[in-house]
């Protein structure tokens, strides 16, 4: 097949045989992105999870420019800096209570790989063969080869399968069965020989937006805590509001053993990660012996002008009603949801906070599914960023969206299952 194709870029997720170009960005502002043919383009999903406030927040970007000003870049085995320790400062304030230490990178899949080689160098430095990680079925965590090994075998990781590392895994607590997932999750826990369990709370994002309760999420925590397990949040994606609090674990009463938390964490402006974890599990790794070390960085952990995004974020977060815009955001939410439910050409419509999601009955399903293309190409001529994970679609925009736009969006929701289920 010829690939006749002007840009030597290869993007993500991208099938370039079917795409072979894509719109040009030139400038975003609030909840929209500008292209260089003049379209004004809706971003519903806040540009893959990481936008919160709106794009180019005038008080953030205003942080990262007077960082440039005084420290672009150090290296963070050797020296400190002022916003890395204010950041850390305040996430140990907002996080769940007891989470004490803060380890920087740069990604939501670096933080995770971070947190499981933090649970596995705890056992191993006190002594204990725990090595086994347990993960809950439909699970995404990642693209690196640990966060892969972690989620679910698909066709994300078919290709690299002799890569990955064997993991138990527990089902899906699904509605009216989730006894099956405690059962099975105590079974392991009681084992003696699993060293962390691993779960976004709440939602899981890349495998379907599936939802469950709070009470599930603590009944989890019980039983790793009975079991002696380390849990650990993945809150790369709910982290920051996404659900309808700060933090998921807030919603469950819980404080995990270490905790993820990316995306939002600049506004959505930098690329920056967090692992936070328990004292124990720093103080395992402190010590005199070197060899005792938690071996692990980039070379841009914790870069500067990043860490003031992140530090002005938190901020916002401080001194603005943001938790007021998402609870209007979550209502106003819902709202659009009622036109949706009684409609037999959409199932499981659900909402976690200010994600919404549905699937539209198809003939397949999941994330290959036939329809996926045909869905995406409706909202590409509505003007609306909207990226059906298969025949599943979801919103999850920025907080400064108006009634406008938010009726903008499932309007072309609508107007892509007329589309598609004639």
């Amino acid at each position: 097949m010829d690939k006749p194709r002007s840009s030597p870029v290869w993007h993500p997720f991208t099938q370039h045989a079917l795409r072979p170009t894509l719109p040009v960005v030139t400038r975003a502002e609030g909840a929209y992105l500008m292209t260089d043919d003049g379209r004004r383009v809706l971003d519903a999903i806040s540009s893959w999870w990481v936008i919160t406030h709106g794009h180019r927040h005038p008080r953030i970007v205003a942080a990262v420019k007077a960082q440039l000003e005084t420290l672009d870049q150090v290296i963070f085995a050797e020296f400190t800096h002022e916003p890395a320790e204010r950041v850390a400062e305040r996430l140990v304030a907002l996080a769940p209570p007891g989470l004490a230490h803060v380890f920087y990178s740069d990604s939501g899949s670096t933080s995770v790989e971070v947190a499981l080689k933090m649970a596995l160098g705890y056992w191993h430095n006190v002594g204990e063969r725990r090595r086994r990680i347990v993960v809950m079925e439909h699970s995404y965590h990642g693209d690196t080869v640990g966060t892969m090994s972690v989620g679910a075998r698909s066709v994300f990781t078919a290709a690299y399968e002799p890569l990955l590392f064997d993991v138990a895994q527990v089902p899906f607590p699904t509605a009216g069965r989730e006894e099956a997932t405690f059962v099975a999750l105590d079974t392991l826990c009681r084992a003696g020989d699993v060293a962390a369990f691993i779960v976004e709370p709440l939602v899981l994002g890349a495998g379907g937006m599936l939802m469950y309760s709070a009470a599930v999420l603590a009944e989890m925590a019980r039983i790793c805590a009975r079991g002696g397990v380390l849990l650990i949040a993945d809150e790369v994606m709910t982290g920051w509001g996404r659900t309808g609090s700060m933090f998921a674990c807030e919603q469950a009463g819980i404080t995990p053993d270490i905790a993820c938390y990316s995306k939002g964490l600049t506004g959505g402006l930098l690329p920056l990660a967090a692992t936070l974890c328990r004292p124990e599990i720093f103080t395992a790794h402190w010590s005199t012996d070197r060899r005792r070390t938690f071996f692990h960085s980039s070379s841009y952990t914790a870069n500067p002008i990043a860490c003031a995004a992140a530090a002005e974020n938190i901020a916002i977060w401080d001194e603005e009603p943001v938790l007021g815009r998402v609870t209007e955001l979550a209502a106003r939410q819902s709202r659009e949801l009622d036109r949706f439910r009684d409609d037999r050409r959409f199932l499981n419509v659900r909402q976690s906070g200010t994600i919404t999601a549905m699937d539209i009955a198809a003939p397949d399903n999941g994330y290959l599914a036939a329809i996926g293309p045909k869905l995406h190409a409706s909202f590409q001529a509505a003007n609306i960023l909207l990226r059906p994970l298969g025949n599943t679609v979801y919103v999850m925009p920025p907080y400064c969206v108006t009634a406008d736009d938010l009726t903008a969006i499932y309007d072309a929701i609508r107007v892509a299952a007329d589309v598609v289920c004639r």
